[in-house]
């Protein structure tokens, strides 16, 4: 027989919201399971039963933003930390990018719960993602995420002469780090000082242990693309909103 789930839980599979919204649906009595509201937290659902929210729920979560930022250096990706500021305080009027198409007005209740749905190391530089839509979060950062993100970064070899070639297929395959075996990615060369590492996880970082298994010191590191989302030219330090025909 097959064993019942939460029902945040099966909601968050389901792709209708993160776990947190649907807590935050049920206990307002957004949530319908076979017809019939459930406002209790922690009930659990079986598989095959059908699951249904009110319009409150969709409309609460259509005005829920997403945000591109370039992140310069020295900025961290969530909450601040030794005295280094999140990046989230560059989401201000001031620094919104003049080209950007979307008619959303900026509002300071766009900042409440406000998170970066994937990190980039306070030395990094680049498309950073912020969102309030648990259902963007998931398909960015959730355990099974099949969405590419691309980086340009600038190497050094440590030894004579170029990187041999076996080592370049290594960093398309074939590394472990902590003892697990890392996905394949696609890295190549973009110039003789430039690698485009294309990767589908993203551990802690992982590019500069990538190159310094393979003898490559990093020097610089950008994040140009999510998924179909690309940077493009959005300057250093400035945000947009995702376009509403964009998706990753």
């Amino acid at each position: 027989m097959t064993e019942p789930l939460r029902l945040s839980k099966r909601m968050s599979e389901l792709g209708l919201c993160s776990r947190r919204e649907a807590d935050e649906w049920i206990a307002r009595g957004w949530v319908r399971v076979d017809g019939k509201v459930v406002s209790e937290l922690g009930s659990k659902v079986l598989p095959q039963q059908r699951i249904s929210v009110e319009r409150q729920a969709s409309a609460e979560q259509s005005k829920r933003v997403t945000i591109l930022i370039n992140k310069p250096m020295g900025y961290v990706s969530g909450q601040a930390e030794d005295g280094y500021k999140p990046a989230v305080v560059l989401v201000t009027p001031e620094n919104r990018w003049k080209e950007d198409t979307s008619p959303t007005q900026f509002h300071p209740t766009q900042l409440r719960s406000l998170v970066p749905a994937g990190r980039l190391d306070i030395d990094s530089v680049g498309l950073l993602i912020l969102t309030q839509d648990g259902r963007i979060a998931k398909q960015l950062i959730g355990e099974d995420t099949a969405v590419e993100k691309e980086y340009l970064v600038r190497v050094k070899y440590g030894k004579p002469g170029k990187l041999p070639d076996a080592d370049l297929k290594l960093l398309n395959h074939g590394l472990a780090l902590d003892g697990k075996k890392l996905l394949p990615a696609k890295v190549r060369w973009q110039n003789d000082d430039q690698l485009s590492f294309v990767l589908r996880e993203g551990k802690k970082r992982q590019i500069r242990r990538m190159c310094d298994a393979v003898g490559l010191k990093v020097l610089g590191l950008k994040r140009v693309r999510i998924g179909q989302v690309k940077l493009g030219n959005l300057p250093p330090g400035q945000w947009r909103y995702l376009g509403e025909s964009e998706q990753f």
